[in-house]
């Protein structure tokens, strides 16, 4: 079986203070990292018994997940296992990066995200620039927060040339067609983030092909339906998989709506879509990308 897992823990704590992130320095208790911690072994130890099935995972926590030395071990332990096609984690790239010299690197990825003001630029730039000599797969991103245009343009000037540098649309602004010309600019794909996407009653790859697991193993076809398909290590999700449409009005998260068959993302992100890298030659020029212009704005998450 090939299966696309989306993981998200217990963890909930964050180093950053982001003003549109409900996490933001907030701290966890020793009891609920150490749930964590085992919840997280617990997932690992299970992938490297699923040896029949190949495995893609993307760790997605509401926290900052490589400060915490198990979420570093598990990228590395996985990223050597055979049936482990891809692994990937979001990430402020707050951590060091000397750990990354013990992984396979032709399996793990990493989607970053740069946040002006917690964190001087410069460091950050100097951890991409690492990132690339090392020859890590990575995408770069920032949140398309109006004030946030002169650092994205500055990043995009400053990253390799071979780095994507998304922009993911602000919680709750709204663009207007010159605003986000700017922003397409700075991310070819960028109109795909703009607006959200309709996807009641439409094909979605989501509780197929793709779920998403939680720390105690609960599997649902993602983070943003709450039906339950099962349990991970019970195997009772197996014969709850399967094409269904997506039950949701809209979808306005890249995590959720890159799975949706009507939109041509996995063909730009051919082999990198749990990473956000999107395959040679395939970024749009600008102005190019669909987009769905009617559907209303909800809440999202700045990474």
């Amino acid at each position: 079986m090939d299966l696309t897992i989306l993981y998200r823990g217990p963890l909930a704590s964050c180093d950053y203070d982001c003003p549109y992130c409900p996490f933001a320095k907030r701290r966890d208790s020793p009891d609920l990292l150490r749930a964590d911690r085992a919840a997280l072994e617990r997932f690992t130890a299970w992938i490297a018994a699923a040896a029949d099935d190949r495995l893609s995972v993307l760790f997605t926590p509401w926290g900052e997940g490589l400060v915490r030395s198990w979420y570093r071990r598990a990228l590395v332990d996985l990223s050597h296992r055979p049936n482990v096609a891809r692994v990937a984690i979001q990430t402020n790239l707050s951590c060091r990066t000397d750990w990354l010299a013990g992984a396979d690197l032709d399996t793990l990825a990493l989607w970053c995200t740069y946040h002006p003001g917690q964190t001087p630029y410069e460091r950050f730039l100097a951890k991409v620039h690492d990132l690339a000599e090392r020859g890590v797969r990575h995408s770069v991103g920032i949140v398309g927060l109006p004030e946030n245009l002169p650092h994205a343009r500055r990043l995009r000037a400053d990253l390799p040339a071979h780095v994507y540098l998304w922009v993911n649309a602000a919680e709750g602004h709204r663009y207007t067609d010159a605003e986000a010309d700017l922003w397409t600019a700075v991310d070819p794909l960028f109109p795909y983030s703009r607006h959200p996407h309709r996807s009641a009653g439409l094909p979605c790859r989501t509780g197929a092909s793709v779920v998403s697991v939680d720390g105690g193993g609960t599997v649902r076809r993602c983070h943003f339906v709450r039906a339950e398909l099962g349990n991970l290590y019970d195997g009772s999700y197996r014969t709850a998989l399967g094409p269904r449409p997506c039950p949701l009005a809209v979808c306005d998260c890249h995590i959720g709506y890159v799975h949706l068959e009507t939109l041509p993302l996995y063909d730009v992100f051919a082999g990198g879509v749990l990473e956000r890298v999107p395959a040679p030659g395939r970024l749009p020029t600008a102005g190019a990308a669909r987009t769905d212009r009617a559907a209303p704005r909800t809440g999202r998450r700045g990474s």
